[in-house]
């Protein structure tokens, strides 16, 4: 939680995954867990979800990831924005969106590893004005019709 404002108590955050499952019955997909395959490790969360009122213009899909610390660099959270594009893809979603804060490069390296393109600089408005991550990017990648710029095969995320 390194790039949000405050992080979650376990009530919070019990709430939050309660939330996400609620949304994956309701609407079909949704945020998942991602677990590491060889040992079934508990890595963070990934997936699709809409994009929050103030973002964008219109109705949009997120593609988002949230990887606890010891999960940065091995390519989790590139897997699964790819496995998110693939679900968004067989929706009929004609596009993707991601977002995080300014300083938050890894994540920005993982949304052009996906083909997600630079939109904007924008201030996020669930986050408190002079706060130190308010200052956000915003990406896009056109499913339909335009492709993404092409993904480059191998490499590593840098971070959550």
């Amino acid at each position: 939680m390194r790039y949000f404002p405050s992080t979650y108590d376990r009530s919070a955050t019990e709430a939050m995954i309660n939330a996400w499952e609620a949304k994956i019955q309701r609407q079909g997909f949704g945020l998942w867990a991602v677990e590491r395959v060889e040992d079934g490790a508990l890595l963070g969360m990934a997936g699709l979800n809409p994009v929050p009122p103030g973002i964008i213009t219109g109705e949009g899909l997120e593609v988002g990831w949230r990887l606890a610390r010891h999960a940065w660099g091995y390519g989790y959270a590139t897997e699964a924005g790819r496995a998110a594009i693939d679900v968004a893809r067989r929706i009929g979603a004609q596009s993707v969106w991601s977002f995080t804060t300014v300083g938050n490069e890894r994540s920005q390296a993982v949304m052009r590893r996906l083909g997600l393109s630079f939109v904007r600089h924008f201030d996020h408005p669930r986050v408190p004005d002079g706060h130190p991550v308010r200052p956000h990017v915003l990406y896009q990648r056109d499913l339909a019709g335009r492709p993404g710029r092409p993904e480059p095969d191998g490499g590593t995320d840098q971070g959550g």
